[in-house]
């Protein structure tokens, strides 16, 4: 996040922008920001299962892309430019059935055309959830996509 945005001011814009969206069924709310990171929680219930009655691994990766996107719009606040998702990769580490997860996405490099962010899982008992990598496209106004 830039130094010029307030962070109380950032993170009611992006849980108002999540209504009507994925975020909003899922779940997913924006709770801390600061230098280069991001946070968000979800919570795991059956909304978020898969048949076996654990958090659906597309629910995961849903959220690990959310945070990373949201990251790279505070990072490009202020400016002409904006991202776009090129590359999500995860792993799933370990199952959950309920309560919430955390991740946090932290900017491992950002550049003038591409942001690369880690974002960590984590479940309320302090463990590894899942571990993703998402590189962002930068794209000048006007820009609809990497074509």
């Amino acid at each position: 996040m830039k130094n010029d945005i307030d962070k109380n001011h950032a993170l009611d814009y992006l849980n108002r922008l999540c209504s009507e969206t994925l975020m909003h069924a899922l779940g997913i709310r924006y709770t801390d920001a600061g230098s280069h990171f991001l946070e968000a929680t979800m919570p795991v219930d059956s909304r978020h299962h898969q048949p076996m009655g654990i958090l659906h691994g597309g629910a995961t990766a849903a959220l690990a892309e959310s945070v990373a996107s949201a990251a790279s719009g505070l990072e490009l606040h202020g400016t002409s430019r904006h991202a776009v998702g090129l590359e999500l990769s995860i792993n799933h580490i370990r199952s959950v059935r309920d309560g919430t997860v955390t991740a946090r996405a932290k900017a491992l490099h950002i550049g003038g055309s591409t942001h690369v962010w880690e974002i960590r899982i984590i479940g309320e008992d302090g463990r590894l959830v899942a571990h993703a990598k998402q590189i962002m496209l930068v794209l000048s106004q006007g820009s609809k996509d990497a074509d």
